[in-house]
C-alpha cells in the first residue's frame, strides 16, 4: 500500500484516498475478488487502475461504450499509464497494432466492449495475454433487473474460465438495488468477494422536483440565470430534445443536442463540443450520458420524468463530478406519466417485463409527489436500511413550507374508495368525489353514495396532487401495471379509524434565487487559467478537463503557486501533470500577479482569516471576490481541522473528531502553516530530529518523500518529516 499511495500522488496528485479506495485496492492486491458499489465521483476507476500498475500483466476492463473507452484512455495516457482500447471504432491497422501491444505486454490496461466476448477470435486472443485481473465497469448491466441491461455481460463469467492463473475479478457500479446486487454476484461469477457499499449519498448534489406545466420558461430562465455553468437537459422523446435545443439556441444559448436520431457525425461532433466547452449546455435523451467523464457539470435537469429511479439517479449523477455544488432538477407534470406508460406499453410484449417497469414507474412518480427529503427517498431506494435524518440540501427540505393537517380530506378519499370497493383508478375516484353527473357514474350507481360530490369544491388537480401524495407517503396502495387501481394500505386504515392524522407541507411557489457565497479564489485568475488549459487542451485534441479539472484550477486561484515546489501541492496535481503543464501555468499566475499587483503573501492571511470570520460570525467580508459556484470546501475543511488543533487536539484527535484519516488532517495543517496560520512545529518534530531530517533533505533532494523517509532512522515518522519540511520551505520563504 506505499507503494500504491506513491502512485496516487505522482499519478493523480492526490495525498490520500477517499473512502472505500483502500480496502478495495488491498482486497485486490491480495487476490480476493471485489464487488464495490460507490456513488458516481466516488473514484471507482482509480480502484482498479492503481492496482493494475503494481500487478504484473494486462487488465482486461469491462467498458460498455466507447466514450467511456476512450475518455478513460485519453486521461491514462496522459498521465503516463500506457493503456488502449479495443471497440468497432479502430481500423483493422489500429486494430492489429493494439493486439500486437497487448501480445507484446505493452500496456498496463486493456479497456474492451462486452460484445467483443461474444466473439470466439478475440476469445482465443485473449489467451496469449497475460491477464492478471478482470475489471467490470457499470456492473449493473448484468441484470435485468438493472436499468441498462447489456446480455453481453453474461459472457463475463466464461472468460474466466477459459483464461490462465484464474484472474482476479472487481466488479463496480454507483446503483444496485438488492436484487441488482444478487445478479451482480452470480452472474458474474464472483468468488469469495470482498464487498463494500460506501453509500449512494452525493452531498454536493441537491435535488429538487419543480411542480411546472411551463417547463420551457423554466428552462430558459435557469440558463440565464447559470450563463457560462455546463448543464445537461435530458429529455424524454427525440421531438421533445429538438424543441428545447432549438428553443435555446433561438435565445442565444451555446446548446447542442444528442439523441439516436442525429447520424454518427452529428452525435460525434456534438458530444465533443460539449465536452471541450465549445458548447455549454447539452440537451440529450437518455442516450447520452453513460461514461461521460466531464467533471465540471454543474447542473442536469430532467424535462420530463424518466421511467424509473435507477435511470435518474444514474443520469442527476453526472452533475458535480468534481464534488463542487451542483443542482438535479426534475420537471414534473402529470403529461410525464401518460408518456412513460405509453412508452413502456410499446417497448415489449414480455408481460413480466411490463410488470417490473410499471412498478418502477409508480416508484419514479411518487418521488415527484412525497413532500419528504428527496435525498432520503432516492438513497433508501438503493438502501432499504438508511435511516438518516433529513439533508436539510433537497428542495424540499429547504423550501419555505406551511404544515396543513389534511386528515378529514384524507379520510373523505379513503371513504370513497372504501364504497367504490377499492376497484377503481383514481380518475373514477375524483369523478365521485366531484359529483360528476356522467352516465359512467350513473350506471355504475355512484351517485347514490355518501361521498358523492363530498368534494365537489375541490378542483381536479388539486384532488389528483392529494390522491399521489396518498400514494406516495403510503396511505393508498395501487394495483395492477397499465390500468391501475386503488386500494387502502393498513396505514390507511388507521386514518379512517382517527387513530393517525396526515399533514401535507404546501409548498409555496417562490422566485428561484441562487444567493451568492463566499469564494475565496480569484475569479479574474480563474477565467485565465481556463483559457490556458482550453487553448492545451485544443492542440492535444483532448477535453480541457484531463488536463486540469475546475477544482485543481480553483485550488491554484487560492493558493497561488509560484513555484513548482509549490504547484504539487494542489489538489489533483501529480509530478507527471506538474512536468507536462506546470511550467506553462505558474508562468500564467506570475504575469497575473504582476499585471494587477497582488501581494499574494497578503491575500493568502486574508483568505484564511476570511474563512475564519465566517466560520465564527457567518458574516462575508465585503472585501473578497463573489461567486456563485458555492463556498471552497477545500478551504473549510482545514479551516475545520486547525481550530479542533488550536483546541489543543493531535492529529489522532482531530481524525476522530471528523472521521477523516491522519494523514488528511496532516494535510489540512499542513497548508494552514504554508498559509500563515501560527503552529507550533514543536507539537509534531522536535529539534533534533527536525536536523537530521532537514541533512537527509540536503542530500537526497526532491520533494518525493519516501527516499528522505529512507535516508532516516526507522523511528522518525512520515509526520515528522512532513512538518519538518514545511517549516523549512516557510523560513525559507520568509527570507
Amino acid at each position: 500500500m506505499d507503494r500504491a499511495i506513491e502512485l496516487l500522488k505522482k499519478y493523480y496528485g492526490y495525498d490520500s484516498f477517499r473512502e472505500g479506495q483502500r480496502e478495495v485496492i488491498e482486497s485486490i492486491l491480495s487476490g480476493r475478488d471485489v464487488l464495490a458499489i460507490m456513488p458516481t465521483g466516488g473514484g471507482k476507476s482509480l480502484c482498479y487502475q492503481i492496482p493494475a500498475m503494481l500487478m504484473e500483466g494486462i487488465t482486461i476492463v469491462i467498458s460498455p461504450l466507447i466514450s467511456l473507452m476512450k475518455d478513460q484512455v485519453d486521461t491514462l495516457c496522459q498521465i503516463g499509464i500506457p493503456s488502449a482500447f479495443i471497440n468497432s471504432s479502430l481500423s483493422y491497422g489500429e486494430l492489429k497494432q493494439t493486439v500486437y501491444g497487448a501480445e507484446n505486454n505493452k500496456y498496463k490496461l486493456l479497456y474492451v466492449a462486452p460484445e467483443r466476448l461474444e466473439s470466439r477470435s478475440f476469445t482465443e486472443l485473449l489467451k496469449t495475454i497475460r491477464i492478471t485481473m478482470i475489471a467490470v465497469d457499470e456492473a449493473h448491466c448484468v441484470s435485468q433487473w438493472g436499468h441498462d441491461f447489456r446480455p453481453s455481460y453474461l459472457k463475463i463469467k466464461d472468460l474466466r474460465a477459459i483464461l490462465h492463473d484464474s484472474p482476479v475479478v472487481s466488479a463496480f457500479t454507483a446503483t444496485a438495488t438488492p436484487k441488482v446486487k444478487g445478479d451482480i454476484i452470480n452472474l458474474i461469477g464472483l468468488n469469495e468477494q470482498y464487498e463494500i457499499n460506501t453509500g449512494f449519498d452525493r452531498k454536493n448534489l441537491k435535488f429538487e422536483v419543480v411542480k411546472s406545466n411551463k417547463k420551457l420558461s423554466y428552462v430558459l430562465k435557469y440558463a440565464e440565470n447559470h450563463k457560462g455553468d455546463s448543464g445537461i437537459i435530458y429529455c424524454l422523446t427525440r421531438k421533445i430534445t429538438d424543441k428545447v435545443c432549438t428553443k435555446l439556441t433561438d435565445a442565444g444559448f451555446k446548446a447542442v443536442e444528442y439523441h439516436a436520431g442525429l447520424s454518427d457525425r452529428e452525435r460525434r461532433k456534438n458530444q465533443d463540443d460539449f465536452l471541450y466547452d465549445n458548447a455549454d449546455i447539452m440537451v440529450a435523451t437518455n442516450a447520452f450520458g453513460m461514461g461521460i467523464d466531464k467533471l465540471d457539470i454543474r447542473y442536469v435537469i430532467h424535462f420530463n420524468m424518466p421511467k424509473n429511479v435507477e435511470s435518474y439517479y444514474q443520469e442527476a449523477g453526472r452533475a458535480g463530478r468534481d464534488s463542487e455544488p451542483s443542482e438535479c432538477i426534475l420537471l414534473f407534470s402529470p403529461q410525464d406519466i401518460v408518456t412513460n406508460n405509453f412508452l413502456i406499453d410499446n417497448s415489449t410484449s414480455d408481460s413480466f417485463t411490463k410488470s417490473n417497469e410499471y412498478a418502477r414507474l409508480r416508484d419514479m412518480v411518487n418521488y415527484c409527489n412525497t413532500d419528504k427529503c428527496l435525498r432520503k427517498y432516492l438513497i433508501s431506494y438503493f438502501d432499504p436500511n438508511y435511516d438518516k435524518e433529513n439533508c436539510n440540501n433537497c428542495g424540499n427540505c429547504l423550501s419555505e413550507i406551511e404544515s396543513r393537517d389534511i386528515t378529514v380530506e384524507t379520510q373523505k378519499i379513503l371513504s370513497c374508495i372504501y364504497r367504490m370497493g377499492e376497484r377503481f383508478g383514481s380518475n373514477t375516484v375524483i369523478d365521485v368525489l366531484k359529483g360528476s353527473s356522467s352516465k359512467r357514474i350513473k350506471s355504475l350507481s355512484f351517485d347514490k353514495l355518501s361521498t358523492y360530490g363530498i368534494m365537489k369544491e375541490y378542483n381536479r388537480d388539486t384532488l389528483k396532487e392529494m390522491i399521489s401524495f396518498l400514494i406516495s407517503d403510503g396511505y393508498i396502495n395501487i394495483a395492477g401495471d397499465k390500468y391501475p387501481v386503488l386500494n387502502i394500505s393498513a396505514s390507511g386504515y388507521s386514518v379512517m379509524k382517527c387513530k393517525h392524522q396526515v399533514f401535507i407541507r404546501k409548498i409555496f411557489a417562490a422566485e428561484r434565487s441562487d444567493s451568492s457565497t463566499l469564494a475565496v479564489y480569484d475569479k479574474g485568475m480563474f477565467e485565465v487559467l481556463k483559457t490556458l488549459r482550453r487553448k492545451i487542451a485544443s492542440d492535444l485534441r483532448l477535453p480541457p478537463y484531463i488536463v486540469f479539472s475546475d477544482a485543481a484550477l480553483r485550488d491554484m486561484c487560492t493558493r497561488y503557486p509560484l513555484n513548482m515546489d509549490e504547484f504539487l501541492l494542489i489538489s489533483g496535481v501529480g509530478e507527471i501533470k506538474a512536468e507536462k503543464y506546470g511550467s506553462m501555468f505558474i508562468d500564467a499566475i506570475e504575469e497575473y500577479v504582476r499585471k494587477n499587483n497582488i501581494n499574494v503573501k497578503e491575500i493568502k492571511v486574508k483568505n484564511a482569516a476570511a474563512i475564519a470570520e465566517i466560520k465564527a460570525t457567518g458574516k462575508i467580508d465585503s472585501g473578497l471576490k463573489q461567486s456563485n459556484t458555492g463556498k471552497n470546501k477545500k478551504e473549510d475543511t482545514r479551516e475545520i481541522s486547525y481550530s479542533l488543533y488550536r483546541e489543543g487536539k493531535n492529529i489522532d484527535e482531530i481524525s476522530h473528531v471528523r472521521g477523516l484519516s491522519p494523514n488528511t488532517v496532516e494535510s489540512h495543517l499542513c497548508d494552514c502553516a504554508r498559509l500563515g496560520y501560527e503552529i507550533d512545529y514543536r507539537d509534531f518534530v522536535s529539534q533534533e530530529r527536525e536536523k537530521l531530517i532537514l541533512d537527509a533533505y540536503e542530500k537526497v533532494g526532491g520533494n518525493r518523500l519516501k527516499p528522505i523517509k529512507e535516508a532516516l532512522p526507522p523511528e522518525i515518522s512520515y509526520t515528522e518529516i512532513k512538518f519538518a519540511l514545511c517549516e523549512f520551505n516557510n523560513r525559507r520563504k520568509n527570507e
